[in-house]
């Protein structure tokens, strides 16, 4: 069996096949990273609770189905610059540089101060991935721009429930998921 892991045979024409080998290393976590979203999305979707159920519950399918064609399309874009991607839970598992999310059966406002945190988390190494291939791979950029546009605006619709009318977010000081939800909660969401 050949490693997913070694520089690609072939890569996309105009890029040499070591910086194909660096963008699809630098797209193996966005693939784990994204698939991580999509099924705690789901996660959160079948573990809310509380009066504002229904509108959480609603409001994340569209972001499940968007994160999983986010998923497919850094797939894609592996295997198009010759590399394999890696779509098993073993492998994501063993090469994720996160935590599972902590939060099971909650409130709607204490998974949306949860999942602000996981939002940063993703849109930061997200961006981080695009200046890395900004240097030599437009499309790659592109594709992450792309997806960044609909992370950014999915955050907004979580941190729209968090934010009071003076802009203060009730995660503002919160480190870790656990921490974020009991702020929200606290904080009724503002």
């Amino acid at each position: 069996m050949t490693s997913s892991r070694t520089e690609p045979k072939y890569t996309v024409p105009g890029l040499s096949v070591q910086d194909g080998g660096k963008v699809i290393e630098l797209l193996r976590l966005r693939l784990h990273a994204l698939n991580d979203l999509s099924l705690t999305l789901k996660h959160i979707h079948w573990n809310v609770v509380g009066p504002h159920f229904i509108a959480i519950h609603e409001m994340l399918d569209p972001q499940v189905d968007r994160v999983r064609a986010m998923a497919d399309d850094t797939a894609e874009r592996v295997s198009a610059l010759g590399g394999v991607p890696a779509g098993t839970p073993g492998a994501l598992v063993a090469e994720r540089t996160w935590d599972d999310y902590d939060v099971g059966r909650a409130d709607a406002i204490a998974h949306l101060g949860a999942l602000d945190l996981v939002y940063t988390g993703i849109v930061e190494s997200h961006r981080a991935a695009l200046t890395e291939v900004g240097k030599f791979d437009p499309v790659t950029e592109d594709l992450l721009i792309e997806q960044l546009r609909s992370l950014e605006q999915f955050q907004w619709f979580v941190r729209a429930h968090l934010e009071s009318s003076g802009g203060v977010l009730s995660t503002a000081d919160a480190h870790t998921e656990s921490q974020a939800a009991r702020s929200a909660e606290r904080d009724g969401g503002r």
